[in-house]
């Protein structure tokens, strides 16, 4: 797969024993940015994510979301000829990117001590679910689990019923912190020469994303509690429904905005020196006289009409959006974010460009690779000549 020579990392090669979502997601942004990145997968199915759903044209959504831009290698690394094939690709390669069981790399001879030995300036990234060492090193992790043991799903939802977040939320954090480590260390190895293996757990990816809350629960003695759309911690925000049936979300952060508010959408300048009301403490503490003042008036208007007139005011407002609503936002078609992208069997699909834009640097937006599509070229680029052995075999 050739690259072009202006992207900020092209030049470097990452190979990949990943699946599911948090090391996809990591290494995908990494390829954004013209990394070659070379996934290696298990033969036949490939990473269990490919089969999540078939919704996109027979793929997975999230294989189609997180692996565009990739090279596709077929290994089974219960083969030593295999283990041999991956090796001859780390010799030359920048990072290696793992988020297998817990300890299956290490039985595989990958663990970052062996690799250290075997491969100096590679830097490994280990993402694990609860990190290799503490009372949890051995512990399967997925991204619910998380959410559940970090207590976000006990801040999710209604009084009434807790809720997950809906989507991969620790995964996705993870991902995240992997991909800025991995850009550490190649800056870090570019400046002083030594290679940094970089470790990130799903766990404490998720936790440090918790810290108000934690904050919050450690020094005031109670957690936020569950307000669905409401903000736990600042009124008035949060839906309300207009007299058309449709919900319109706002947010008041300072007196300023609070004192505008009343007088010139609640028509009730005098409530801005209410003494229920004067700051955030005072509208959180008596939120359920707040909200029924915000409620009526918010009753009596249609949706449009309101956003209209927050607006007008310069107070932060939304609609609430379903998800068709947001593929259609005015926002990303104006600003040009979307691009196509191909998909195994040669269909086209629409792709949200990186949210990090560099100016004068395009993304890389190449198709998503199909089950072991590279295999061959990578082996012959490694000078393989037992490659239809190796296929007999199944060892690719």
């Amino acid at each position: 797969m050739s690259l072009p020579q202006h992207r900020p990392l092209t030049g470097i090669t990452v190979v990949s024993l990943e699946q599911a979502v948090a090391a996809p997601y990591a290494t995908r942004q990494l390829a954004d940015l013209g990394a070659r990145v070379i996934k290696v997968e298990r033969p036949g199915d490939g990473d269990f994510a490919r089969r999540y759903d078939t919704t996109v044209h027979g793929h997975s959504s999230y294989f189609v979301w997180l692996n565009r831009s990739k090279e596709s290698l077929t290994l089974d690394l219960k083969d030593p000829r295999a283990r041999e094939i991956l090796h001859q690709l780390l010799d030359s390669a920048d990072v290696f990117v793992q988020n297998l069981a817990p300890g299956a790399a290490d039985r595989l001879g990958l663990g970052v001590e062996a690799l250290g030995k075997g491969h100096p300036r590679l830097i490994p990234c280990t993402i694990s679910g609860y990190g290799t060492s503490g009372p949890w090193a051995d512990r399967k992790a997925y991204d619910l689990l998380v959410q559940c043991q970090t207590g976000l799903v006990s801040l999710t939802g209604t009084a009434e019923e807790t809720a997950r977040t809906g989507i991969s939320v620790a995964d996705i954090a993870a991902g995240m912190y992997a991909y800025s480590g991995i850009l550490t260390a190649l800056y870090t190895r570019a400046t002083t020469g030594t290679a940094h293996p970089v470790e990130v757990s799903l766990f404490e990816a998720l936790a440090e994303w918790m810290g108000q809350p934690a904050y919050y629960t450690r020094y005031g003695g109670t957690q936020p509690p569950r307000l669905g759309t409401q903000h736990a911690t600042i009124a008035p925000y949060g839906a309300f429904t207009a007299a058309d049936g449709k919900d319109v979300l706002f947010s008041i952060q300072n007196e300023r905005e609070w004192a505008a508010l009343c007088a010139r959408f609640l028509g009730r300048p005098e409530l801005a020196d209410d003494p229920r009301f004067v700051t955030g403490s005072d509208r959180v503490a008596h939120r359920e006289e707040l909200n029924a003042v915000v409620a009526e008036r918010v009753a009596r208007s249609d949706a449009e009409k309101i956003l209209k007139e927050l607006e007008d005011i310069g107070i932060a407002c939304a609609g609430v959006n379903d998800v068709a609503a947001f593929l259609d936002h005015p926002v990303l078609a104006a600003r040009d974010r979307w691009r196509e992208v191909g998909v195994p069997g040669g269909a086209r699909v629409e792709a949200l460009l990186p949210p990090a834009d560099l100016a004068g640097l395009p993304a890389r937006m190449d198709p998503v690779p199909g089950v072991g599509e590279h295999t061959e070229a990578i082996l012959t680029e490694l000078g393989r000549a037992d490659i239809e052995a190796l296929r007999a075999d199944g060892v690719i």
